[in-house]
């Protein structure tokens, strides 16, 4: 029972939700709710010719400001590098990753997401960068240059690509610019998303992806830059690369701390480990038990974090095998604390002998 609850609280809902993404009734825009995502049909492959300036510019309304996720990802299938925005609560964050998320790079803004809804811009000549909300200068940063190379492979709106890490709220507007964007031409561009949704784009300010999500209808939106990669609304949640096994120490960047899902780990295979011994130990007799069961709990461990690498709704992750395991190892050292009275109750005769312990009412020859 212990171990099929563990498997249900492990695998459990044992399938991809349904998308969790719907359109706006009375003004365009989508909702997303947890377990909710939008892709790219396509990959994003800027010109050889084009330049390392660009821009990024994102009109959303997070559902709550005390709230944490993903909402803007590029990940390159090729090389698995990644490029992130991300809520933070208050905080906006600029994520690029390395080659299988090694040397991670980031850039903290402060209060952005206060407000009900928010315009954030970002543009670069790809050396400084400087992020606009709602059309005013927050932070520049000349540590953390964005390029067109960023932006390339598939956009994904909502979500990480290799774990998921969902992000609610209302996403109304979306654009990129293969140039640097200057102080006016935000300003510029504030105002004209707010009074017609949508900015003007210049032609010596071409854009590259343009989404106004006017369609209200169906499971398309539309790039209006002609020949542009469109999105896609998928029926059933995903994400697009999970990553399987994830080392602890990769996860350790991406979550931060995390004392109480440790905890959790170890404590949930805590029975395992003791009734697993027990059984090992007084029904089946097995040599060495107490290895055989920490084994008998990596193994479950491991195979747990495998399955989930199937199931978008959880992560598979190296440091839940190693929780687990100690855990586990927590119930064997439990248990033999208790083994001598819980034999007793159990099974006299056997146990007694077992420990050497003379029995009550038993004859014994004195030496």
């Amino acid at each position: 029972m212990i171990l099929c609850g563990i498997l249900v609280v492990g695998l459990w809902p044992f399938h991809s939700p349904k998308n969790k993404v719907q359109w706006l009734e009375n003004q365009n825009g989508i909702r997303i709710d947890r377990y909710g995502t939008v892709v790219s049909s396509g990959h994003f492959e800027p010109a050889s010719s084009d330049g390392p300036s660009c821009s990024l510019e994102v009109w959303l309304k997070p559902r709550r400001t005390w709230d944490k996720g993903t909402f803007i990802a590029f990940y390159n299938p090729v090389n698995s590098r990644q490029f992130l925005l991300q809520q933070y609560y208050t905080k906006l964050i600029l994520q690029r990753d390395g080659e299988y998320e090694y040397g991670q790079t980031y850039l903290y803004v402060d209060e952005v997401f206060r407000r009900k809804q928010a315009l954030i811009t970002v543009t670069s000549d790809g050396q400084d960068t400087a992020v606009y909300t709602n059309g005013n200068l927050v932070t520049r940063s000349s540590q953390f240059g964005v390029s067109l190379k960023d932006l390339v492979g598939k956009l994904i709106v909502a979500n990480s690509p290799m774990q998921g890490n969902s992000w609610s709220g209302q996403l109304l507007g979306l654009a990129i610019y293969k140039s640097q964007l200057t102080s006016d031409q935000v300003a510029q561009h504030y105002q004209d998303w707010m009074r017609k949704g949508k900015p003007m784009v210049a032609e010596s300010n071409p854009a590259l992806a343009l989404y106004l999500f006017d369609e209200r209808t169906g499971r398309t939106i539309h790039d209006q830059v002609r020949s542009g990669v469109d999105l896609y609304i998928p029926e059933r949640y995903l994400v697009v690369h999970q990553a399987l096994l994830e080392p602890p120490w990769v996860e350790f960047h991406r979550k931060g701390p995390h004392l109480d899902d440790i905890l959790i780990n170890i404590a949930g295979f805590v029975p395992l480990g003791f009734f697993v011994c027990t059984y090992f130990t007084s029904v089946r007799q097995v040599k060495h038990a107490l290895l055989a069961t920490i084994a008998f709990g990596a193994i479950v461990s491991l195979t747990i974090e495998v399955l989930q690498a199937y199931l978008p709704t959880r992560d598979s992750g190296l440091m839940d095998v190693v929780t687990n395991t100690l855990g586990t190892g927590v119930g064997v050292a439990l248990y033999r604390v208790a083994a001598l009275p819980l034999a007793r109750a159990l099974a006299p005769k056997h146990w007694a002998s077992y420990f050497g312990v003379p029995q009550q009412g038993a004859n014994h020859k004195p030496s």
